[in-house]
C-alpha cells in the first residue's frame, strides 16, 4: 500500500509539472512562460507530492531503500507526464508545433550537452526545494521556490520530467528520446546531490 501511495503521488507530481509545462507552451513570452512554469513545483511542494528531481537531492540522507523509491517516483512522474500530455492533445489546445520545436532542439543536441544542462537544472531545483523547506521567512520561502524554477526554464536547462511532457505533447517519443530522458535523469541526479555532498564534506571537515 505504501508503494502504491508513493507511485500515485508521483503520478500527481508528473501532472503538476505538466501543468507548468502547459503554461510555458501557452505563453508567447519566454520570460512569462518561465515564471508561470513555477506553478508546477509550487503544487509539488505545497501538496507534498513526489517529484524525482526534488526527492533525488536527498538520496544520501536516507537509507539505501530510498534509491529504489526514487526509481519508483521517476516511473510515476513519467506516467503522470504521459497521461497529462496525452490528455491535452485530445483538447482544442494545440501546442504540438511549439513542443515539437522544443523537442527537436533536444534531439539535435549532444548527450554531453543535455547532461551538463540537466546538472545545472537540478542545482536550481535543490535551491528551490531547500528554500521552501528551510527558509524561515515566508517571502524567502516562496521567492526561492519561484526563482529556482523560473531561472532554469528561462535559461533552457534540462528537467527530465518536464521533457517527458514535451515529448508526449509533440508526439516525438522514440528510442533516441528515451535515451535523452535517461541522460537528463542522470544529470538531474548529479546536480541534485552536488551541493548536499559538498555540505556533508564541509560538516565532516569541521568536526
Amino acid at each position: 500500500m505504501k508503494h502504491l501511495v508513493t507511485f500515485l503521488y508521483a503520478v500527481l507530481a508528473g501532472a503538476a509539472i505538466s501543468i507548468g509545462g502547459a503554461a510555458f507552451l501557452a505563453s508567447d513570452s519566454r520570460a512569462v512562460g518561465a515564471a508561470l512554469f513555477s506553478v508546477g513545483l509550487f503544487a509539488v511542494c505545497t501538496l507534498g507530492l513526489n517529484l524525482f528531481t526534488g526527492r533525488v537531492c536527498y538520496v544520501f540522507d536516507n537509507p539505501p531503500a530510498y534509491t529504489a523509491q526514487c526509481a519508483l517516483i521517476w516511473l510515476g512522474n513519467l506516467a503522470g507526464a504521459w497521461l497529462s500530455g496525452g490528455a491535452l492533445t485530445l483538447t482544442r489546445l494545440d501546442w504540438s508545433g511549439k513542443a515539437a520545436s522544443i523537442c527537436r532542439a533536444k534531439l539535435d543536441d549532444s548527450l554531453l550537452s543535455l547532461f551538463i544542462l540537466a546538472v545545472f537544472c537540478n542545482i536550481l531545483i535543490y535551491l528551490a526545494v531547500e528554500s521552501y523547506k528551510n527558509n524561515p521567512h515566508p517571502l524567502g520561502k516562496y521567492l526561492g521556490l519561484f526563482l529556482g524554477v523560473a531561472v532554469f526554464v528561462a535559461v533552457g536547462f534540462e528537467h527530465c520530467v518536464a521533457n517527458m511532457f514535451y515529448f508526449t505533447v509533440a508526439g516525438m517519443w522514440s528510442g533516441q528520446a528515451f535515451v535523452a530522458i535517461l541522460v537528463m535523469t542522470l544529470g538531474n541526479s548529479v546536480g541534485g546531490v552536488l551541493f548536499p555532498l559538498c555540505r556533508r564534506l564541509r560538516d565532516k571537515a569541521g568536526k
